[in-house]
């Protein structure tokens, strides 16, 4: 199977994806190719103590020092972070299904486009959502044993109230937290704003998994009569996760570096130092996503801000919302057409073990943003 690759680096310190095509990735300051690529030669093979392989290692010469340590320490982590960039992606397209900027990707290294090299909502978004799914694909591993380094989160024994008590097994959400921000953090560089927020927006995702963790229960006693239950913590569903997420886009705040400190040499490029551009919002709080610039015109296609435009997107006839053709095709209108879809339809189930079901075919319309 092949994986993604996180791309670390560029001048602009963003955290990219890139597609399944092995050894693929992103150029930094240097013009040196960085990566997690698939790599399927023995030689590139991770072994545990008894000689077993355990997970593709990336190919050395594409990860900062750190982060290469990093997955030699923790055999099996390679394929948790492919799995949450993988859901990363999927969850950033649905969420934005029905805007104008509906989370776009290609075959190219830079997935996402030129978009992350801005610093608007939607590269913030990019940052929290990747960072987030990489904090929750390595905490749910942990937990399914997938990962030698880490386990069940246990610390949580003994009572926990009258009727319950802690134990089971927890999503190892702090190891998911510590991993993400040493592995994804460690290829930001710099000293500016940028730097500032992207550090911000990839903390907002990971803390976003944490805060949104939740008690699930089981009963125990005679005839499922429930008389102590043992309880553990769950990590939240990435729906979950996504949605909180898209209302932290929605709210986001353009924030601007404020230099609280007067002795430069002491002072040191803090996210704590971001305020509000306007004086009468509220500072952002650490769940809260921040961006410093405007967001392209997501209208039309324009090469320079690498933007696709709407035409041909689908859209709404009958809403109002941002769906709707009036908005989405952003007011150029669009064309009707129908079209015949064949189906699999009445299904029946017949033991034992075969389905049969009926072709089904219905006249679909469809409007189309010009």
């Amino acid at each position: 199977m092949r994986i993604l690759a996180l791309l670390l680096g560029m001048k602009a310190a963003c955290i990219l994806l890139v597609s399944s095509l092995s050894g693929t990735g992103a150029v930094n300051n240097s013009g040196r190719w960085w990566g997690i690529v698939n790599v399927a030669s023995s030689a590139n093979l991770l072994t545990n103590s008894k000689n077993v392989q355990l997970v593709l290692d990336p190919s050395l010469g594409q990860l900062n020092r750190r982060q290469r340590r990093l997955i030699r320490q923790n055999p099996g982590i390679l394929h948790a972070i492919s799995a949450g960039l993988h859901t990363a992606i999927k969850e950033c397209k649905w969420q934005f299904r029905n805007r104008r900027w509906n989370c776009p990707t290609t075959h190219s290294p830079a997935i996402f486009g030129k978009i992350v090299n801005r610093g608007c909502r939607e590269t913030a978004f990019v940052f929290a959502i990747t960072s987030a799914g990489v904090t929750h694909a390595v905490a749910r591993s942990c937990s399914e044993g997938a990962i030698e380094s880490c386990t069940c989160d246990y610390r949580r024994r003994g009572p926990g109230g009258p009727d319950w008590h802690w134990g089971g097994c927890s999503d190892n959400v702090d190891f998911g937290r510590m991993f993400s921000r040493e592995f994804v953090d460690s290829s930001e560089r710099g000293r500016d704003l940028r730097y500032l927020i992207n550090l911000h927006n990839n903390e907002a995702g990971r803390m976003t998994v944490s805060s949104e963790m939740r008690q699930e229960c089981k009963c125990h006693g005679m005839s499922g009569s429930c008389t102590i239950r043992t309880c553990w913590m769950r990590l939240p569903s990435f729906r979950a996760v996504g949605d909180f997420l898209k209302d932290r886009f929605d709210g986001a705040s353009r924030v601007v570096y404020a230099n609280k400190g007067s002795n430069r040499a002491s002072h040191r490029a803090d996210p704590s130092n971001l305020e509000p551009e306007n004086p009468s919002h509220k500072p952002p709080s650490s769940r809260d996503l921040v961006y410093f610039e405007k967001s392209p015109n997501f209208c039309t296609y324009h090469g320079k801000t690498g933007t696709h435009g709407t035409s041909g997107r689908t859209c709404n006839s009958s809403s109002p919302a941002l769906d709707g053709c009036e908005l989405l095709c952003c007011g150029r209108g669009f064309q009707t057409q129908t079209e015949k879809v064949t189906e699999r339809c009445h299904c029946t189930f017949h033991w034992c073990c075969h389905v049969s079901c009926l072709n089904c075919t219905s006249t679909q319309t469809l409007h189309q943003c010009l």
